[in-house]
């Protein structure tokens, strides 16, 4: 189709100086996302190169361990981040770190997805824009990089200002990338070892390549007389419970998982393993807490990961409000790394999550109440108020979990519905006995027991509901049918006490 007379074409430019400031108010909401952000970019430096590794093109030497050191030095005012992963060439530093929004880790995953595997499988990476969270902290930033390729070593130095020199000449190095900060005044908390373990721990706790922290003035200083130099340990766990098979897991380390991540001494009550195919491509573990009696952790916490990487906390729109209290972790490759409450309220993908989620519970509840019903009854007490809420909150969840409901008898009994009406056929058939009132317990549990029948211990009003018809007990001013006493009636027990009897 030919121009329109009188058209032209263009491009959209920006004035460097300008992006820098708006990079540091408004890209991310807190600021110490700058340390996730470029350690990420480690992370995938690695993660390439043994791709590359992977098929053939890249030889690892013998041995070689992997690894990324955060170091600080509170003197000279500077944060560095060093890997030892597929480095880059003059070129590609001028391709990837002078454009801003240009992806080196998209052009990768779209290079290699083709030649077998998964191409993109680990790559954090994918906008182009997590670099220049360092300009958040930094007044000035250096990278000192060394492709795998041999190239030449390159060093370049940026201000806050846009403008960059690049220097090729006599810089040496090993393959690899460092980033090195030079702090501003608004970023000064972070030349602390707590600050950085803090915002390391808070992000990076299970990123996939061995991370260690160094102050560097500490490191300088000979051990002291007598002692020995003691070995340093990374700050992540590269390999998390989630991504395991259940199978390869155990009881304690799960006890262990739940206690690290949330920091809470007690046993969960249960634990459910997730690992979800294609299309929804997920995996996680979610667990049920034990609630204290005053309910001060009803809400519980369920933490974003993507491949690895911390995203959010408490993500109340993965998980049905009737869910809140379980407490887990989920990591969804499909979702963003940097995503937004609204995002997460208008996916579809978000949607298929938490129903995939609400069935696997009902599953797992299921599950132990079929085959260890001994240990469902003990945590029945903890799951009653959570299931009651679940099932007047969700039709489906309540028809999955219908065969599990249970009810605690006077004797101490507890059984589900069907079990009850079952025992009740020569004495009560179709009829639920239970008391109004606390005081009735006492006084016509033992009158109902002489007559063989065993209540139901609840001091609180049941829902009307027939249990044939599903339909609700009669409204005020029906008439109940003929032959029948109304759902919900009334009698007076020994000593006047009123205790309610439900026709099913």
């Amino acid at each position: 189709m030919a121009a329109e007379k009188g058209a032209r074409k263009g491009g959209i430019s920006f004035e460097s100086q300008h992006m820098f400031p708006i990079i540091k108010k408004w890209l991310y909401s807190e600021r110490d996302i700058f340390l996730r952000e470029l350690v990420s970019n480690a992370v995938d430096a690695v993660t390439k190169l043994k791709r590359l590794s992977s098929l053939g093109e890249y030889e690892a030497p013998e041995g070689e361990n992997y690894r990324i050191d955060v170091s600080f030095d509170k003197t000279a005012k500077t944060i560095s981040i060093s890997d030892n992963g597929i480095g880059m060439s003059e070129d590609e530093l001028e391709r990837y770190i002078c454009k801003v929004a240009l992806s080196g880790a998209l052009e990768f995953v779209e290079k290699y997805e083709s030649k077998g595997g998964e191409g993109g499988n680990g790559i954090i990476g994918h906008f182009g824009l997590g670099f220049y969270s360092a300009y958040m902290v930094a007044d000035e930033v250096e990278v000192i990089t060394k492709s795998y390729t041999d190239a030449p070593a390159v060093r370049w130095v940026c201000g806050e200002d846009g403008d960059y020199t690049v220097y090729t000449d006599g810089i040496e190095r090993t393959r690899g990338t460092t980033v090195i900060l030079h702090v501003n005044s608004e970023g000064e908390e972070y030349l602390s070892e707590w600050k950085l373990r803090e915002a390391l721990a808070k992000y990076c706790s299970f990123m996939p390549v061995e991370i260690y922290l160094t102050d560097e003035e500490k490191a300088e200083e000979p051990p002291k007389e007598g002692e020995e130099q003691k070995e340093k340990k990374p700050e992540n766990d590269i390999h998390p419970l989630w991504q395991k098979n259940a199978s390869d897991c155990t009881e304690e380390e799960y006890k262990e998982f739940y206690q690290k991540v949330f920091s809470d001494y007690r046993e969960p009550l249960f634990h459910l393993h997730l690992n979800a195919d294609y299309p929804l491509n997920f995996k996680g573990i979610l667990f049920f807490p034990k609630l204290r009696e005053n309910y001060e952790n009803l809400e519980g916490k369920i933490k974003l990961y993507y491949n690895q990487v911390f995203v959010a906390d408490n993500i109340k729109e993965v998980i049905p409000e009737y869910l809140l209290m379980l407490r887990g972790v989920l990591d969804c490759p499909e979702l963003p790394l940097n995503v937004s409450r609204s995002y997460l309220q208008n996916s579809a993908y978000v949607t298929k999550v938490s129903t995939y989620i609400v069935k696997k519970v009902a599953d797992k509840l299921n599950s132990i109440f079929k085959e260890e019903r001994e240990k469902y009854e003990k945590l029945w007490d903890d799951l009653r108020t959570f299931v009651e809420y679940a099932c007047i909150s969700d039709a489906k969840f309540c028809e999955r979990m219908k065969p599990a409901i249970l009810l605690s008898l006077e004797s101490g009994k507890k059984v589900t519905l069907a079990e009850y009406l079952e025992g009740a056929k020569e004495k009560n058939e179709g009829t639920v006995y239970y008391p109004r009132t606390a005081s009735a317990v006492y006084r016509n549990v033992p009158c109902e027991r002489d007559r063989g029948r065993d209540p139901v211990g609840s001091a609180r009003r049941p829902v009307r509901r027939d249990a044939r018809t599903g339909g609700e007990g009669r409204r005020k001013g029906q008439v109940p049918a003929r032959g029948r006493r109304p759902v919900g009636s009334r009698r007076r027990g020994r000593g006047g006490e009123r205790e309610t009897r439900l026709t099913l």
